[in-house]
């Protein structure tokens, strides 16, 4: 066992970049990840730096005001660059950040973004052509500004010729795990998730974190009648008797549905039956079988099918997610399953 303060290390240098306005979250999963002491791990483990985008002192949300011991010269030495977050979505990336970004994937290092980081990768043009994750609140903008980039808003993280974009926050975590296992195994990824107290792999993707949207309109009686359809989701709801609770014929009902919230009946109930059975699997003992009942499936399959067309992943998945099943087991009372 080698003592922390005087193990040298030899493994790939990675560097996070750092500018005003940083993400502090996002920033803190690489350092935490990547920059904390792991004697356990050997001398070939990483090595870590952070390289200022801009000169300082910069600021950080939560009120930190901080400086860094290197500039955008650390990154043509480095393994591997992460932009942890980025400042918006419309502020420019700096040329000098850009060309470092491009030479160093010119000359095999790899690039890696959490979140809006994806921006900074964005604006090198290494991203066009290939599939890209970000934000799923920001895909839509991502899309927009590069439409080059196929953006993929409904999985955790991408990786394509060495470049790697994830989702939003903690996202950030499965990639960096994902590089791990890929560098050191499996054994060492489940080592630092250990230590991080999460699973080393989640199943499915960011769709399972998406917000629906409904109708806000409370005086409009078709937002009533969504309430009703929401309380009573066991219910067999067909377009006929959806439209007879708003005095409609069917073809009427149909044309104002889609106006106040862009999708089929179908598609919504299917999105209120789905968002429902997440709330029973996250915060009752229900079984699958009786939360299918109770949300309105013909069955268990017809749930589950769901689930996995949806949220890509299964309902016994999803609840050890959610639940503090996946805690006990990062905790040593069981091992979690390998990826």
């Amino acid at each position: 066992m080698h003592d922390s303060t005087s193990l040298e290390l030899t493994g790939p240098l990675v560097v996070a970049l750092a500018h005003d306005s940083l993400c502090t979250f996002e920033f803190a999963i690489v350092a935490e990840v990547f920059g904390l002491a792991r004697p356990e791990m050997g001398r070939d483990w990483y090595r870590y730096a952070t390289a200022a985008v801009e000169q300082g002192p910069l600021r950080a949300h939560g009120g930190l005001t901080f400086t860094t011991a290197g500039g955008l010269e650390l990154l043509d030495q480095a393994d591997m660059i992460v932009a942890a977050g980025w400042k918006g979505a419309g502020v420019p990336v700096p040329a000098d950040l850009v060309a470092k970004l491009r030479s160093a994937w010119g000359r095999g290092a790899r690039l890696a973004s959490i979140c809006s980081g994806a921006f900074v990768l964005a604006a090198t043009n290494l991203l066009d052509g290939r599939r890209a994750a970000t934000h799923w609140r920001y895909a839509e903008k991502l899309s927009e500004c590069h439409p080059q980039i196929e953006v993929d808003a409904d999985v955790l993280y991408v990786e394509q010729d060495r470049i790697y974009t994830s989702a939003g926050s903690a996202a950030g975590i499965d990639l960096m795990l994902h590089i791990i296992r890929q560098d050191y195994g499996a054994e060492a990824a489940n080592s630092v998730a250990r230590r991080l107290v999460m699973p080393p792999h989640r199943s499915g993707g960011q769709a399972q974190f998406i917000e629906r949207a409904v109708p806000t309109d409370r005086g409009h009686r078709l937002t009533e009648a969504l309430d009703t359809i929401r309380a009573e989701l066991s219910t067999d709801w067909t377009v006929a008797r959806m439209a007879s609770l708003v005095a409609m014929s069917p073809r009427t009902f149909l044309r104002r549905f889609f106006e106040a919230t862009s999708m089929s009946p179908g598609r919504w109930l299917i999105d209120q039956r789905l968002a429902q059975a997440q709330r029973l699997l996250e915060g009752t003992a229900l079984s699958v079988e009786q939360i299918a009942a109770e949300v309105g499936f013909r069955s268990v399959q017809v749930l589950r099918h769901h689930f996995r067309e949806r949220l890509t992943v299964s309902p016994r998945d999803y609840r050890k997610t959610f639940t503090s099943g996946v805690t006990a087991k990062i905790a040593g009372r069981g091992q979690p399953q390998q990826p």
